[in-house]
């Protein structure tokens, strides 16, 4: 029999509320039917962004601020499900990311005994308000298992666009950038490269109060400081091998603010200039360096948008076919959402929805709690 599952994402970038909606079929086969974005109010992304660094009355803020984004991911899932034309009863599950707003992975300087994520987005609240049977705590869940937490798409990858004819390479640019490198036998290997349009946001924001750099068109009125690309290349984390991951709390705004004091006051669009650069050189340098192969390279995520981003790494990757998702079926917008409502039907058929050799953990295992309607 087919089902219906929803799939809510909000990432890193803070641009809203991705629900997609998709259909699977008794063979397994996925089917992409329907989306919608959500925003977030200024309100509840600046209390977002001040859970993400340190506050005053912290456990006060999580508590409401956990309740607030259950209760707009709710009423994503049900703005979907009318767009749809669909009753909650029609879907089986909602799988539910939550918000981001701590990320502290194992890695060299800490144990995988104090390694920890935090997403919040209370999944009770999802299940009260919309009536449908949600799954969480997916990122808890890989932690818990000695895993990354992080990034938990690279499975999906493999199951919708795995091809027998060709290797390939899945690349989403959110917040922070991760790629999966699907083999024709099945096999994947994934990791965060590092940063998507965390630091190019931060810096637009802070010089021009702007969300975005809307095509990368600020960055390309730049030009590349050479010195400053490479001062910001010797963070350590560009050297680690994976299986890693990254969040906020290692590319901020913190990290262009130490950067620029070793240098004399540069204009603000050669920063982002620069800030591009970099982004798409530890994206391509990762790429290289995982697909020896010339595999082709997909795109998605929100940095698809960003048309000066990709022309760069097109470039970069001159010897490979560089395109978008939407070759392979699914729009690149929508390609994380859709994987949490597929790691939501994983959960539920008691399957796993995770690949050890991506996430460093303990053997394949079902992933997510699962908060009954």
């Amino acid at each position: 029999m087919e089902s219906r599952y929803i799939g809510l994402m909000s990432g890193t970038s803070l641009d809203g509320i991705d629900a997609a909606l998709i259909r699977v079929d008794a063979d397994n086969t996925i089917h992409f039917e329907d989306s919608i974005s959500a925003p977030l109010s200024a309100e509840l992304r600046s209390d977002i962004l001040q859970l993400c660094g340190t506050s005053h009355e912290e456990i006060e803020l999580l508590g409401r601020t956990d309740r607030e984004i259950g209760r707009v991911f709710a009423n994503a899932a049900l703005q979907l499900c009318e767009s749809a034309k669909l009753k909650p009863a029609d879907i089986t599950a909602i799988g539910s990311h939550g918000q981001t707003v701590r990320h502290r992975p194992p890695n060299t300087e800490r144990h995988h005994e104090h390694a920890f994520t935090l997403q919040i987005g209370d999944p009770n609240t999802i299940s009260e308000l919309s009536g449908i049977t949600t799954i969480a705590d997916f990122r808890r869940r890989d932690i818990a298992a000695a895993g990354q937490g992080a990034p938990l798409v690279p499975a999906f990858h493999a199951a919708a666009f795995r091809s027998e004819a060709e290797n390939r390479v899945i690349l989403n640019i959110g917040g922070m950038a991760n790629i999966s490198v699907v083999k024709q036998n099945g096999g994947v290997e994934g990791f965060d490269t590092g940063p998507g349009n965390v630091l190019m946001d931060s810096w637009i924001n802070a010089r021009m109060q702007r969300d975005f750099d809307r095509n990368g068109d600020w960055a390309a009125s730049g030009k590349i400081n050479i010195a400053l690309l490479k001062h910001f290349l010797q963070a350590p984390y560009y050297s680690q091998t994976g299986p890693k991951s990254t969040g906020r709390e290692q590319f901020n705004m913190l990290t262009i603010e130490k950067s620029l004091a070793h240098f004399p006051p540069l204009a603000p669009a050669d920063v982002q200039a620069t800030l591009l650069e970099l982004t798409a050189r530890t994206i391509c340098d990762a790429i290289e360096s995982a697909s020896t192969d010339l595999a082709p390279v997909f795109i998605c995520g929100g940095g698809s948008a960003n048309l000066a981003l990709c022309s760069r790494i097109s470039t970069l990757l001159s010897k490979r076919v560089v395109t978008d998702t939407n070759q392979l079926g699914i729009p690149p917008d929508w390609v994380e959402a859709v994987a949490f409502a597929w790691l939501a039907k994983q959960t539920l058929s008691h399957l796993p929805g995770n690949i050890p050799a991506v996430t460093g953990a303990n053997g394949p295992r079902i992933l997510g709690a699962i908060y009954l309607a």
